[in-house]
């Protein structure tokens, strides 16, 4: 397979839009595995993450496995924690929580895994993850132990961001957070992607197509889709190919 950065950065300098579904290894039993990949197949879906942030050991590689029987997608690890991790996948984004101050998640968890990652031929993705305030508390911030970033910040949403980038990150992701009640303003995707010269993923209450159209119009390259399928499988007939 290709390299999946590649691809990435490939599309977003042709203009062509992406689409990720969230597949929580949580809430996913591995007997639903191929009724829902076949509606992702019939989609306009280009890419697969797989995580969450409480996922118990072993459970993620098993529904890769699963997963990759039905679907030639690149499957992308989306982990909460070192032990989400599986050469089953793809790819894997080695996510920075970059709007929190929690060293653990800024570079603990990242040392923990590389002995574990060096044993794969994962392709390893390094992302600067931004999660934003949604009017509740997500798992992320709960397991995490960081504030999420306010929405009303936007100077400091964009410096967070170019920060990211400095740093070295190769994506930027702008999370509103699982089940949020509404999607990352417009506003503040157009404004981050002004700033920035690496791919920018958006994902967290994005439940219509016309929302998903929203982000992509505002800059996002690749957006991500979990709460919505979960809760509404038919939301797939709205984004058939």
């Amino acid at each position: 397979m290709s390299s999946i950065y590649q691809n990435i950065i490939a599309s977003s300098s042709r203009d062509e839009k992406l689409l990720a579904v969230l597949i929580d290894p949580d809430k996913m039993k591995v007997d639903q595995v191929s009724n829902f990949i076949v509606k992702v197949n019939q989609s306009i879906a280009t890419h697969i993450f797989v995580g969450g942030s409480e996922v118990g050991e072993g459970i993620t590689e098993k529904l890769v496995v699963e997963i990759k029987k039905y679907t030639n997608l690149p499957v992308v690890l989306f982990p909460g924690d070192v032990i989400q991790i599986t050469n089953e996948a793809d790819s894997i984004l080695f996510l920075s929580l970059i709007s929190g101050r929690n060293p653990d998640y800024l570079i603990g968890k990242h040392v923990e895994a590389v002995s574990i990652l060096k044993q794969t031929n994962l392709e390893v993705l390094p992302t600067g993850y931004m999660l934003f305030e949604n009017g509740k508390q997500t798992s992320v911030e709960r397991v995490s132990e960081t504030k999420p970033i306010r929405r009303d910040a936007e100077q400091t949403i964009v410096d967070t961001a170019k920060a990211g980038e400095f740093l070295g990150m190769k994506l930027i992701y702008l999370e509103a957070g699982s089940g949020a009640t509404h999607p990352i303003e417009p506003k503040t995707i157009q404004n981050v992607k002004k700033e920035l010269n690496i791919p920018l993923i958006v994902g967290g209450g994005i439940r219509s197509k016309i929302e998903l159209e929203s982000a992509y119009k505002a800059g996002a390259d690749l957006v991500v889709i979990g709460t919505a399928f979960e809760e509404d499988e038919g939301f797939f007939e709205e984004l058939r190919k």
